[in-house]
């Protein structure tokens, strides 16, 4: 399973971006992918998450009402729609695949290489 994340870049606050992951291949543990975000000094959290099948998705509370997170039916792309961003956004952005939901980024087997999203006030 190969991912490759982009889409990441400067806003500000209020403003939005859109995050793409483009997924290649295929594997029995990738039921579910993640979103999750890295900041400077920071650990890893989770962002957000979509399964594969019913497209159920779940938020981390920063960004619920804010972030949407959205896939193709052909399994091979998923989305973060950013909108109302804050600067505390501000951060490595990280799509994963994982076999079941999990806020906890070691539960992912597969990552793609970040894309920084950086947002000024």
């Amino acid at each position: 399973v190969q991912l490759q994340a982009s889409g990441g870049g400067l806003a500000q606050a209020g403003g939005s971006l859109r995050l793409s992951c483009a997924v290649s291949g295929r594997a029995s543990r990738t039921d579910v992918m993640g979103w999750f975000r890295q900041a400077l000094g920071k650990e890893r959290e989770f962002v957000a998450s979509i399964t594969w099948g019913a497209g159920s998705t779940n938020y981390a509370d920063s960004v619920k009402g804010r972030f949407a997170i959205s896939r193709t039916l052909a399994w091979n792309t998923v989305w973060l729609q950013m909108n109302g961003l804050k600067p505390e956004d501000t951060a490595v952005y990280y799509c994963a695949t994982g076999a079941s939901v999990s806020h906890y980024f070691r539960d992912y087997d597969y990552w793609g290489q970040g894309t920084q999203v950086t947002v000024s006030s």
